[in-house]
């Protein structure tokens, strides 16, 4: 069953990745609205992850912090690699497709194995 929780973890992954793409934008943090978009992105990424790992009333599910990263930073890794080859063009080789699978898994197996 989805919780809130989780629909607030997926939103804070939107964000980071959000964060993440922003970066190309900011030209190594030399443009001032690309840059203040970066961190706002992360601050909301990091607040939403923060929230759903936090002790939290009876009726909410709290997820595990081990899990809750590893669904953070693996989705939101898949989802940067796959936005940058699409939209960014970047290359994809055999090595970095079958590394991104390996990520998949492994944040599966965490989600069905991290109890809650």
């Amino acid at each position: 069953m989805l919780t809130m929780n989780w629909l607030i973890l997926f939103l804070a992954i939107a964000f980071e990745v959000g964060g993440t793409l922003t970066l190309k934008f900011t030209e190594g943090m030399t443009r001032l609205w690309p840059t203040v978009l970066m961190f706002a992105m992360y601050l909301c990424s990091l607040y939403g992850l923060s929230v759903v790992t936090s002790e939290a009333p009876a009726s909410i599910i709290r997820i595990p912090v081990g899990t809750a990263y590893a669904v953070w930073s693996g989705v939101g890794t898949l989802m940067v690699a796959v936005i940058g080859a699409i939209w960014f063009k970047e290359h994809v080789t055999l090595l970095r497709g079958a590394s991104t699978l390996l990520i998949v898994i492994g944040v599966a197996g965490l989600y069905l194995t991290g109890g809650e």
